[in-house]
């Protein structure tokens, strides 16, 4: 096609005129609405993770709805009632800043910017049952998180406690430890510190074993990096707790060891600085004042470089001693930084010859290091660098000899016989931190009487509804801003009606995500949290697409609760989501997109430039869907030129809608039937990059056949015509719909259905076989699917090429693999 002739097929296409044309139909037609009572299609529950209402959408927005949409919009033309649901995620610390920022009420900036996305996501086409909208901060929602509250409250699995937790200079807020981030606030990059403070706590722990083993059940269905990544979040660890004396104590203090084997390697006793047993060791010691001078220089240095194995060494001698429980030996009791308070109890034994940490921490101290495993490396000591491998046990008396896993069975039971310890397993997962000093969110519905105790809210007096912020200082000072709302703290007590104050902290947003899969199903009823039947009708949820951000925090509590649900008979399964898909970061030049780099990209301005069908193929196009995608080398004005193209071809066509395709065209045919089936496969192993390449494919193949002689009125060009339009309706829907219409069909093309591919018509005439001389490749050539290795190795050594580089001599030997391969060994 000339230069001139692509300019006039590029205007005739008006994409912005198409945009306008179709979503008023499409808002009237309702092709994705899901449950409908006289639906009989099987169901499919496909879901992406919902968006926080920070502003309008951004890039990476449009990448992960465009990939959804490609899943959901599949599934329906594979003839599948699919709930596609969408909401948003409204509570948090991003809002009451904007809004104190603003001077305003946080309700307002958080509806305003929930509109706009709304809007844009219409614009952006895409499928979502606009009826099961909710947002996390409608009362109405927020009742059923304070109704859940209550459920794990008298369960035992919300309950508040003394402990050191992580504070946000920043937000002014604790935080869980899985939102601290390299030491920083997740939201705000302030470097956290540690705080005590009374807390509420959901106990995660409890279900430890079971958010590991049920495990099983994704595999293969979840990026196993996700997986890898909760396994090590929750850390769990086989070994022994063991009794040890302390000097001046009248009762023992117990440690957790993965290596009971290395007891008789202990030099000395560490105990986390910050800890009880820290301050009361050093109670009433001479070095009591060094002590709190050490602990208040280390408040500010977070777990991640506390643990750090480069961070230099230090602590403090408490001038005590524990005694070692299987050889009487005296150990010098030190309080360091680098044992955390909260993993086990928060002491150590020291095996600095096979322990990094240890070792690195007694040559700063100048501490004894024994060797008690043999791995056959050099000396510890001397080498600065610990022997942490199995070996032969040495230097520990009844266990010399044996090899690790045999000592570890004797000494745990030796331990257990004198009652010094017994085998234990330990985790690296915490309770989850849930309670915030922050006013939007979600009130915990609990009343603190000085006579009942923690009473909670009775279940008909839900939703406790947040008071309004007008009067309220909402700006972070260590403690929550309702605190100041008098009128709706001061309430009678539930239980005894005398004076008591309701709890002044709300939720971590967590909680609001941790189960609002199970709301879109029930997303109107108003009498339960989710009903039992739409539950058994939809969920599990069939395929969940998002971020590997939330690889930890969203997935690892949305696990939990749907455990906790089980438990509670609410649930039949213990799994929420079968199927993960985690999309990659849209950046520019390299870098993540943002106002202070100069490289942020508008996706607003971008669909205004290129059309929404452009930009959604684009971002499909670019690649496998977790890798991150680099917006410079995305050509969206290409995707508008092939876009065009396609259009083009359903002007072209001029046979009857109905015509009986077999009298087509066999070659075109073939060719059609073989998109349909790789873009199928493509789709639903998430190769979406891959099917749109099988329909840019068919769409030259098309226009070849047009124009080579074939003819428009050829039934298999309207065939092949009608698989691009329905194969596009995946990623282009304006343009797929246009070209639907223009086909002579009625909308909506969504609702098309897959065509059936004819197996036949994917034999091949012919394949390509290669030909090797010693291993390297010298020419391709095309045979007959049904060649016999005798046939194609006559073929081969009478090629021209062959016999060229032969030169006359006669081959060692020849390899036939028929129809793939001849290898000549010459």
């Amino acid at each position: 096609m000339s230069t001139e002739a692509n300019d006039r097929e590029h205007a005739a296409y008006d994409f912005a005129h198409v945009q306008e044309k179709w979503l008023p139909v499409w808002d009237q037609l309702e092709p994705f609405k899901s449950g409908r009572p006289d639906d009989t299609r099987p169901k499919k529950y496909v879901l992406d993770m919902f968006p926080y209402p920070s502003g309008d959408l951004h890039m990476g927005h449009a990448e992960a709805y465009a990939l959804g949409d490609v899943i959901a919009r599949y599934w329906v033309q594979k003839g599948f009632n699919v709930m596609h649901p969408i909401g948003w995620d409204a509570f948090g610390l991003p809002a009451e800043n904007a809004a104190i920022k603003r001077n305003e009420d946080p309700r307002i900036w958080t509806y305003e910017n929930i509109a706009t996305q709304k809007a844009s996501m219409r614009r952006f086409a895409c499928s979502f049952d606009w009826d099961r909208v909710f947002n996390t901060c409608d009362p109405e929602y927020y009742r059923w998180n304070q109704w859940l509250f209550l459920q794990l409250h008298k369960r035992g699995l919300a309950y508040r406690k003394d402990s050191a937790v992580n504070w946000c200079p920043g937000c002014q807020t604790v935080l869980a430890n899985e939102q601290v981030v390299a030491g920083l606030c997740e939201r705000c990059d302030t470097a956290v510190t540690k705080k005590k403070l009374n807390q509420w706590y959901f106990k995660i722990t409890d279900y430890a074993d079971r958010l590991l083993d049920d495990m099983a059940q994704l595999e293969g269905k979840w990026p196993e990096k996700v997986l890898m990544m909760q396994r090590n979040w929750i850390g769990r660890s086989m070994g022994a707790n063991v009794k040890f004396v302390i000097e001046g104590m009248p009762e023992p203090v117990t440690i957790y060891t993965t290596r009971p084997d290395t007891l008789y390697g202990a030099t000395f006793f560490v105990v986390a600085a910050d800890s009880e047993l820290a301050a009361k060791l050093a109670a009433g010691t001479k070095v009591e004042k060094e002590f709190k001078d050490y602990l208040e220089k280390i408040k500010a240095a977070s777990d991640i470089d506390r643990l750090a194995t480069d961070r230099p060494k230090s602590g403090v001698f408490l001038e005590r001693y524990a005694i070692n429980p299987v050889n009487g030996e005296k150990l010098p009791i030190w309080a360091s930084d680098y044992v955390l308070a909260d993993y086990g109890t928060g002491a150590i034994m020291a095996v600095p010859a096979h322990d990094q940490r240890d070792l690195d921490f007694a040559r700063a101290m100048k501490l004894p290091v024994r060797v008690v495993v043999e791995t056959g490396e050099e000396d510890p000591h001397s080498t600065g660098i610990a022997t942490g491998g199995d070996g032969v046990l040495v230097n520990s008396e009844s266990l010399n000899g044996l090899k690790k896993e045999e000592a570890i069975i004797k000494i745990i039971a030796q331990l257990e016989k004198d009652g010094l310890g017994k085998a234990s397993r330990n985790y690296r997962l915490r309770d989850w931190l849930v309670s915030r000093q922050r006013y939007w969110g979600t009130p915990i519905p609990i009343v603190h009487c000085d006579k009942c105790g923690e009473v909670g809210v009775e279940e008909k007096d839900l939703p406790l509804q947040l008071p309004a912020a007008e009067g309220l200082d909402l700006k972070p000072k260590g403690t929550s801003p309702l605190g100041a709302a008098t009128d709706w703290v001061n309430v009678a007590c539930p239980k005894c009606a005398g004076a008591a104050k309701r709890d002044t902290d709300t939720m971590d947003t967590f909680v609001d995500s941790s189960w609002y899969f199970l709301r879109y199903p029930s997303s109107t009823n108003h009498f339960e949290p989710f009903s039992r039947k739409d539950i058994d009708t939809w969920l599990p949820v069939d395929q969940y697409v998002g971020g590997v951000t939330h690889a930890i925090l969203h997935l690892l509590y949305s696990r939990f609760f749907t455990k906790v649900l089980n438990d509670m008979g609410m649930l039949d399964f213990n799994e929420p989501f079968t199927r993960l898909l985690n999309q990659g970061m849209v950046l520019m030049d390299g870098s993540a997109m943002s106002k202070s780099r100069g490289n942020l990209v508008r996706l607003s301005d971008e669909l205004s430039h290129h059309g929404v069908d452009a930009i959604r193929l684009s971002m499909v196009f670019s690649g496998p869907p977790e890798d991150d995608v680099d917006w410079s080398d995305v050509s969206p004005s290409g995707s508008v030129k092939f876009l065009s193209r396609a259009w083009r071809l359903s002007g072209d066509v001029t046979s009857a809608p109905g015509v009986d395709f077999k009298s087509g065209e066999i070659s075109l045919r073939k060719a059609t039937h073989k998109a349909l089936h790789d873009a199928s496969f493509a789709v639903e192993s998430f190769r979406f990059n891959v099917a749109v390449a099988r329909v840019m494919e068919l769409v030259n193949a098309t226009r070849k056949a047009i124009d080579s002689g074939c003819g428009a009125g050829d039934p298999a060009v309207r065939e092949a015509t009608e698989a691009i339009a329905i194969m596009l309706s995946l990623v282009a829907p304006f343009t797929a719909e246009e070209m639907w219409e223009r086909l002579g069909h009625t909308p909506a093309v969504a609702l098309a259905g897959w065509p059936e591919v004819d197996p036949s018509l994917l034999v091949a005439d012919v394949v390509e076989a290669v030909i090797q001389i010693n291993g390297k490749i010298k020419e391709r050539i095309e045979v007959s699917p049904t060649i016999t290795d005798a046939e194609i190795e006559a073929l081969a050594l009478a090629h021209p090429t062959i016999v060229a580089e032969l030169a006359g001599s006669t081959p060692k030997k020849v390899i036939a693999r028929a129809p793939k391969l001849v290898n000549i060994v010459a």
